[in-house]
């Protein structure tokens, strides 16, 4: 079983002193920074372009996370791999040609990685099981931060965890939505092990530091930074 993975989403950060926040991050044990692009149509939010990616790729030596809610994919790969994206996750709602788009971000030297909304189906991803470097469960409908946690998603991860071992994929299953020292124990034990938070980390009473260990203290004993 690989060493859980912290990835806090900088779409809870102050943007006012992101740099700090990422620093503070990295220092405080993160693993990677999750970074969430929405374009205001296939999700009714809008967020952040490569610009930002650029600035954190700037700010930060963790590997960045990139979540892409977006229509058209495939036309802001190149822009957000120069960018410094490190994880390209594309939905599988917004790829026609699933498998097409998966090769043109390995080709771009970046780790590929798939999602699925929570009233889609995880049979949407049995094709790609084997070509993918991750594959991400939104436990959460995606367009916002904070929001809370459906519960009937532990099913779709574990349903996920045991076709990801049926196929020898070697894959990181990551969750985001609502991931809390609450809710990650039943996350983990479903077989998730790369957890995006948001307000777990940066609204966390105690400050990010504390958030941070708060999470890393629900996984394993120890814990080691995976690139």
């Amino acid at each position: 079983m690989k060493t859980p993975i912290i990835a806090p989403s900088i779409l809870s950060a102050d943007f006012t002193r992101l740099g700090e926040d990422l620093a503070t991050c990295e220092k405080a044990g993160a693993n990677w920074i999750h970074v969430d692009v929405m374009d205001g149509h296939f999700v009714p939010n809008m967020t952040l372009g490569p610009l930002v990616v650029e600035a954190c790729k700037r700010a930060t030596n963790l590997p960045l996370d990139v979540h892409l809610m977006i229509e058209k994919p495939e036309s802001m790969l190149e822009a957000f791999a120069r960018a410094g994206a490190d994880r390209l996750t594309v939905h599988v709602e917004t790829c026609p040609h699933l498998h097409r788009t998966i090769q043109q971000i390995q080709s771009l030297g970046v780790k590929a990685g798939v999602t699925l909304n929570p009233a889609t189906p995880a049979i949407m991803l049995q094709e790609i099981y084997t070509l993918v470097d991750l594959v991400l469960v939104m436990t959460v409908n995606p367009g916002f931060g904070g929001q809370n946690f459906i519960p009937e998603m532990l099913q779709k991860v574990a349903q996920i965890r045991k076709s990801l071992d049926e196929n020898g994929s070697q894959a990181w299953l990551e969750v985001d939505g609502g991931v809390s020292e609450k809710t990650l124990p039943s996350l983990l034990k479903a077989g998730a092990d790369a957890f995006v938070a948001g307000n777990a980390v940066f609204k966390h009473p105690g400050g990010i530091t504390a958030g941070i260990a708060a999470l890393h203290n629900l996984t394993l004993p120890a814990y080691r930074p995976e690139n």
